[in-house]
Order: structure tokens, then C-alpha cells, then sequence
């Protein structure tokens, strides 16, 4: 039968954000639809815990938000 082949996880679409217990070196991914409910969430775990905005991902690529802001601006 063999060993099952390995693929590469792929990213789900959304907005991540890393939450840390302060002084770890790893945390939780949390993955939130809009940029406004990841603000929400930041803001929520902010008091206890390190927070970490990781950005936005689309197609299990990083998303470079200077990149589309200059996109917009072109076509404008």
C-alpha cells in the first residue's frame, strides 16, 4: 500500500492575526473575514496577551497591501 504523499497545507482566504501568551514563541493563528473583525479581535486579546497581525491571504499567498494600494492608485 505505501506511505500517503505529502502536499503542502494550503492558507485559507481571510485576515490572520497570531495571538501570543507574552514572552512565547509561538501562538495561535486566528483567521477573521474582514479587516474590521480582525481589528476587533487584535483589540480583544490585546491587554492579555502579544498580538501579531500577519496581513491578509488570499489564493494561500500573502496578500502585500502596498502593492494593491498602488494598484488602486494607478487606476484611479
Amino acid at each position: 500500500m505505501g506511505r500517503p504523499p505529502v502536499l503542502p497545507k494550503k492558507k485559507k482566504d481571510g485576515f490572520w492575526l497570531e495571538v501570543r501568551n507574552k514572552g512565547a514563541r509561538t501562538g495561535t493563528i486566528l483567521i477573521r473575514d474582514s479587516h474590521q473583525a480582525m481589528m476587533q479581535a487584535a483589540k480583544q486579546y490585546e491587554m492579555t496577551k502579544d498580538v501579531i497581525l500577519l496581513g491578509e491571504h488570499k489564493n494561500g499567498k500573502k496578500v502585500d497591501s502596498d502593492k494593491v494600494k498602488a494598484k488602486k492608485s494607478k487606476e484611479a
